[in-house]
């Protein structure tokens, strides 16, 4: 189990010096109206990661926000805030207005649920090649998981979870050091418009089918057609669509992004829209195969769980 943000050891004895000052900056700025999600922007601007090394993230900031041992606390079997014994980063008058705070904001407004970066068939499933979906844990952790199989047979293994924070942090720091190495910009641009140029043939193939669908209806109703006829007809035209829609959106994911002008790739990727992230893992990435860890509870990405398969952006424009 990781040790507390903001102390030194497990038994929580001992301060961590560089970890107080910015813990009590991070409430400082919660109690002053940021949300979580902007005390995590901030926190990851300025350099700080957590005990394992990852970047803030608003359910990383509600998490340590919710414990009170950051306090100096402790529930009771009675479910009382007690001393706990050990030294606190903040006051218990802190404290309690987090927990104010984290009260009025479940009133107001439930927390916007977390927008998984890589799913969509992005990752999958190292043993059984299915794609991984967002899952929470029980205790609320957004995590990646291969769903087993359901009665009808959907589904993968059920062998593969991970926790979505430090699998999006891993990834995201390899994509990081992609896009610095020299061209690499130049090469994305001109994959990029190659895709554009997809996306605007993608539209008008399915402008056309949902054409030829307003047609077959029209003849049905003028009973030119049979309604078998016009039933298979429909099937058809209904099934190229799907497939059509689902590969225009993949396109437009991939299309619709942009570095900007950012001299820091760092701090770009970690204020960057979910959107553009997502364009970027589709961009450069074909997949992503996520393993089994050696033991349960691993919370560290050992040699070979994860393994990237990067594209040849030439090819992307190849296609086009």
């Amino acid at each position: 189990m990781p040790r507390l943000y903001g102390f030194d050891d497990q038994s929580r004895q001992r301060l961590r010096d560089d970890e107080v000052d910015p813990l009590r900056q991070m409430v400082s700025r919660a109690l002053t109206g940021q949300s979580n999600a902007e005390v995590a922007e901030w926190a990851t601007g300025e350099g700080y990661r957590g005990t394992l090394g990852g970047e803030w993230k608003d359910a990383s900031v509600g998490r340590l926000f919710r414990n009170p041992a950051i306090a100096g606390l402790r529930y009771d079997e009675n479910g009382e805030l007690v001393d706990a014994g050990h030294p606190g980063a903040i006051t218990p008058e802190e404290f309690a207005a987090l927990q104010e705070r984290d009260k009025s904001r479940k009133t107001a407004d439930a927390e916007a649920p977390y927008e998984y970066l890589l799913v969509e068939g992005a990752s999958q499933c190292g043993k059984c090649m299915h794609a991984l979906q967002g899952a929470r844990t029980n205790a609320g952790t957004p995590g990646y998981r291969c769903r087993p199989k359901n009665k009808q047979g959907r589904g993968g293994c059920g062998e593969v979870r991970m926790d979505a924070e430090l699998l999006e942090n891993y990834v995201g720091e390899y994509l990081v050091a992609e896009l610095l190495k020299p061209g690499m910009r130049e090469q994305i641009y001109s994959a990029r418009a190659a895709v554009r140029a997809q996306v605007r043939e993608l539209e008008a193939e399915v402008k056309a089918l949902e054409g030829r669908r307003t047609e077959a209806a029209t003849l049905y109703g003028n009973r030119q057609i049979s309604s078998d006829a016009f039933v298979t007809a429909d099937g058809e035209i209904t099934a190229n669509l799907k497939d059509l829609r689902s590969r225009l959106r993949y396109a437009e994911q991939m299309a619709n992004f942009s570095l900007g002008s950012a001299k820091d790739l760092v701090r770009w990727w970690n204020t960057a829209p979910r959107a553009s992230k997502k364009a970027i893992v589709k961009l450069l990435l074909e997949k992503i195969e996520v393993f089994p860890a050696s033991a349960r509870g691993v919370r560290t990405v050992e040699p070979g769980r994860v393994l990237l398969h990067w594209r040849k952006l030439s090819r992307v424009s190849d296609q086009a």
